[in-house]
């Protein structure tokens, strides 16, 4: 039974939630704490696996109480309840929050979250890898792209349009940038899909103070095992099989969710090179001596794969849903069913054919036995040639730079 946490300084807005949660007591253990310090007393005799918790407490405010969770239960999933529409407080919060929810809260939208959060957290079954994702607040991105948008954001010429292309570029910046709009603190009331729509929503100053605020952006800092390379070679492979996928004949009532997943349906590679370099290391290696693709060394070593583990953060962020589920079957994508051209389907092609060019600038058409079967599956291997055509002659192929085989 999931163990969930509710904090407010009011008496009445917890039996609020008591009454509205009724229901579930049978499938959740849920406690109710009264103010940040009861909180911290409630966590030191139990983990919980989810936190809900008030933004304006006195004392112990909610950015605090969630700032010493991070620390001490990276492992629980952290929303955070705000009546207010504060860009400091976006910005501040925005690294410490999974979720963020308006008050006063819907009960279907408070119930939905934490549905939606506790099952991410089955997808992982590896406690400590939950742990270490969960203490992410932010990820790291490429020092060239965080200098091109430094320098952007204070000139008083820039475009929006021009800060939106820049972000897109950078798959750790799209993230939050797209976390951050789909937040209650915009009060959009709608998923926003595309980061061009992300940035307009957000504006300039938000965006600025994106930048300019502690942690919340990072440059890349490989491990010293890890060559430079690997962090350009992921951001182009990104970029690759988000032009494919915008080529494909997905439905355009999902074109903008294909193209979102595509960008950062290997952001839990990133995870991996940033967060566990040990395991990256080993994962490369096992790579090399087997000469098998990377996901298959991630499954034999832990049992899941990038995949996975990037979906548990996006989704924990509150990335879209129908993006967040191709990400994580981006490598199976017959696990999901299927019933159309859908957004699975579609990401699985572009990443396929974004690995047909090869470091010689030459393309192979010739596809992996798993490929082809599961292309059979999907029922659209004989269109493949089709599709070859779609992607054309544009993608970049000089993009598969020494630092392929990571």
């Amino acid at each position: 039974m999931k163990r969930i946490l509710f904090v407010d300084d009011e008496t009445r807005i917890l039996d609020g939630i008591r009454r509205m949660l009724h229901a579930d007591r049978k499938r959740w253990d849920m406690e109710f704490a009264e103010g940040g310090e009861a909180a911290l007393k409630a966590c030191d005799l139990g983990a919980f696996d989810v936190i809900v918790s008030d933004m304006r407490m006195p004392g112990m405010d909610g950015a605090t109480l969630l700032t010493h969770m991070r620390n001490r239960c990276p492992a629980t999933a952290r929303i955070l309840l705000s009546g207010h529409c504060d860009v400091e407080a976006a910005t501040r919060v925005v690294t410490l929050a999974h979720r963020f929810l308006a008050k006063p809260c819907d009960p279907k939208e408070l119930r939905a979250a934490i549905e939606s959060v506790c099952t991410l957290q089955d997808l992982l079954s590896g406690a400590e890898i939950r742990k270490v994702i969960g203490s992410i607040g932010q990820l790291p991105s490429l020092s060239s792209t965080y200098a091109s948008l430094a320098q952007a954001v204070n000139d008083p010429n820039t475009s929006i349009g021009k800060i939106g292309r820049i972000v897109e570029q950078d798959m750790a910046l799209s993230a939050k940038v797209l976390q951050l709009v789909n937040s209650a603190f915009f009060g959009l009331g709608q998923n926003v899909s595309t980061v061009q729509s992300a940035v307009s929503y957000l504006g300039m100053d938000t965006i600025k103070n994106l930048v300019l605020v502690a942690e919340t952006v990072r440059v890349f800092v490989p491990d010293k095992r890890i060559p430079p390379s690997v962090y350009e070679f992921l951001q182009q492979h990104a970029q690759r099989v988000a032009y494919i996928a915008g080529k494909l004949p997905v439905d355009k009532n999902v074109r903008d969710l294909t193209i979102l997943a595509a960008l950062l349906h290997d952001i839990g590679r990133l995870i991996f090179a940033s967060k566990l370099p040990d395991q990256f290391c080993a994962i490369t290696a096992l790579v090399k001596e087997r000469g098998c693709q990377v996901f298959e060394a991630e499954e034999e070593l832990f049992g899941i794969s990038h995949a996975e583990v990037g979906a548990f953060l996006l989704g924990l962020w509150g990335i879209p849903y129908l993006a967040v589920e191709a990400i994580a079957h981006h490598h199976h994508p017959t696990r999901t069913p299927h019933s159309s051209f859908d957004v699975p389907t579609a990401l699985y092609i572009a990443d396929v054919l974004a690995g047909e060019s090869t470091t010689d600038d030459s393309t192979s058409t010739e596809l992996r036995e798993s490929d082809r079967d599961c292309l059979e599956k999907l029922g659209v291997l004989d269109r493949l040639p089709e599709f070859r055509e779609l992607a054309g002659p544009s993608v970049d192929q000089k993009s598969n730079v020494a630092g392929a085989s990571w």
